[in-house]
């Protein structure tokens, strides 16, 4: 049985690499999507890629650290597509740099986006989803916040704060409001990552790691594994990373 046919889905950090693969294979299980991101011809594209496909999927151009764009994304989701089933918290940003360099402006972008951009999907579909006694709520962490790796301190840290945040969720809304909580653990993983990091060392660094990432269809894949389960059923964390990664 298809537990994802004619479910809403919004995806956050959509229009591209991971949530970009995402949107494709929710589409062809069937999943009604409304894409958030901030870059709009990127997600102009996916959706017609989508549609062209048969697939069902509308935009919305939002930045995840505004709240306010957040729950006016998923505003719009109702309004267009219905109740929003299903929050695939997607959009982070991994910037590496050492302690030594104090990146300020690196770490505080992560803090925006990898911490209160989730906290503010959350925010966004939770009351809804506890009203109804359903939905599925899926955050994207790393392994890096099992491990955390050389120059990648608050962007470890922000990992460990997902896998935080998504325990005490199911803890609480899962056990207690049927609400199923997932969380998926990738590795090194080619997005086109290591080409956003500044840091002069940093980037160094994310060039070596990222000659042995895999594709984000991986990724996508376990996505679909891990949301589409019956209501009783929940999928807490699945860890995909590359066979010859170490950590």
């Amino acid at each position: 049985m298809n537990h994802l046919h004619n479910k809403v889905a919004i995806i956050t950090g959509a229009s591209s690499g991971i949530g970009a693969a995402t949107a494709i294979r929710l589409a062809s299980n069937g999943a009604r999507l409304m894409l958030v991101a901030r870059n709009e011809e990127k997600l102009e594209v996916l959706v017609s890629k989508i549609v062209a496909s048969g697939g069902e999927a509308t935009y919305y151009v939002a930045d995840v650290s505004d709240a306010a764009a957040t729950q006016s994304a998923v505003s719009e989701a109702d309004k267009r597509l219905g109740p929003v089933d299903i929050l695939v918290n997607n959009a982070g940003l991994m910037l590496f740099s050492y302690w030594k360099d104090v990146a300020m402006e690196d770490w505080n972008k992560m803090i925006e986006t990898n911490l209160k951009g989730y906290l503010h999907g959350i925010a966004a579909v939770l009351p809804g989803m506890l009203e109804r006694s359903s939905g599925k709520i899926l955050n994207m962490s790393s392994v890096a916040g099992i491990h955390v790796g050389d120059a990648a301190g608050v962007y470890g840290a922000t990992k460990f704060f997902i896998r935080g945040i998504t325990e005490s969720l199911r803890n609480e809304v899962g056990v207690k409001n049927g609400i199923q909580v997932s969380m998926i653990s990738p590795g090194v993983i080619d997005t086109g990552w290591a080409s956003r990091v500044s840091n002069p060392e940093g980037k160094k660094l994310a060039g070596e790691l990222n000659k042995g990432a895999v594709a984000p269809e991986v990724i996508a894949d376990a996505v679909v594994f891990a949301l589409d389960k019956p209501a009783e059923v929940s999928v807490s964390d699945v860890v995909v990373h590359p066979t010859k990664q170490a950590w």
